[in-house]
């Protein structure tokens, strides 16, 4: 039997492979968006994107689901097996209240002052009452559920198409609007701060590695039911985003 050896970096690459679905993750779906105008239903179709970089992006996507199932998985299924699913929801938990200034920032250059309130009042409670952001206390107690937001969704309510479809190695299914909002969106995220390329990494890597843990099995099911695999993922990430962009 062929053996795979994984260097240090490489199995930290692989940790990162699904920080794509690590972003569109966190607690439950919020709540519908107050200052926006109809509901799920009846936001308009999603727009078809090109894919002219279908022949790269296709190399890229093989590339990322051999690194999911030879190292994201398996590390995933081990770190499950030791760290029970309430303390890996409470990391969750952590790192969701950790990013609230991405969020607050691109509701404020959306004029979604409401949103901007809700989010800032939302750490406020579960930074302190719920111990630096483990409990998601404002939801559960009281009812305040998390607005998303961030720089692809704000460049998408002003008009803003999204270009052309890219997957980003280790990164997952992307658009050109998206990567552009991904760099912006860096800037607000209080992690990249902490002193250490590597140490970034790492904290970085330790998120998602938590995030998939709590969602083997989704990435499973999309191929299984599908003929194929990237058109599936590809049209699935646009929809979502889609219904993001209100």
């Amino acid at each position: 039997m062929r053996r795979h050896h994984l260097t240090p970096l490489a199995v930290l690459a692989g940790i990162l492979l699904l920080s794509g679905v690590a972003r569109g993750a966190g607690p439950p779906p919020p709540v519908p968006d107050p200052d926006s105008e109809g509901s799920p239903a009846d936001a308009a179709p999603s727009p078809v994107v090109r894919d002219p970089l279908e022949p790269v992006n296709r190399a890229i996507f093989v590339f990322n689901d051999k690194a999911y199932f030879w190292v994201m998985k398996p590390v995933a299924r081990g770190y499950g097996a030791v760290v029970p699913e309430t303390a890996r929801v409470c990391v969750r938990n952590f790192f969701s209240n950790l990013a609230m200034p991405i969020r607050l920032v691109n509701h404020l250059l959306q004029g979604k002052l409401r949103n901007s309130g809700t989010e800032l009042l939302r750490f406020t409670i579960n930074s302190t009452i719920g111990f630096a952001g483990l409990f998601d206390v404002a939801r559960k107690d009281f009812h305040i559920e998390r607005r998303d937001g961030d720089l692809g969704r704000t460049l998408g309510s002003y008009g803003l198409g999204h270009g052309v479809y890219i997957v980003l190695p280790l990164l997952g299914p992307s658009s050109l609007r998206d990567s552009v909002g991904l760099a912006g969106d860096a800037f607000l995220d209080p992690v990249n701060y902490v002193d250490g390329a590597w140490t970034v990494l790492a904290i970085k890597a330790y998120k998602t590695e938590n995030e998939v843990s709590l969602r083997i099995g989704d990435y499973e099911d999309l191929k299984k039911s599908s003929v194929d695999p990237y058109a599936a993922l590809r049209d699935a990430y646009i929809q979502h985003r889609g219904r993001k962009v209100r």
